[in-house]
């Protein structure tokens, strides 16, 4: 590296760190956020749990017990 480099990329870094360092600060509005509330819509492919159940159970005899199939074993 020369040292012409040298500058530039430390003023280069600086210049993130404050551009970092700027968008960290918090509002002044005056105005604080509230948090919003997340709605999760189910799909209507989606299985319900007994199926869930059934399914893992159906495909999981014979299978080693580990991973999805932990716990459903015969």
């Amino acid at each position: 590296m020369s040292h012409a480099s040298l500058p530039r990329s430390l003023i280069a870094l600086c210049a993130v760190l404050a551009l970092c360092a700027h968008g960290a600060e918090p509002s002044k509005s005056g105005t604080a956020r509230k948090p919003t509330s997340v709605k999760f819509h189910k799909a209507p492919s989606e299985e319900s749990p007994a199926a869930r159940e059934k399914r893992l159970q159906r495909e999981c005899k014979g299978r080693a017990n580990a991973g999805m199939c932990l716990g459903y074993t015969h």
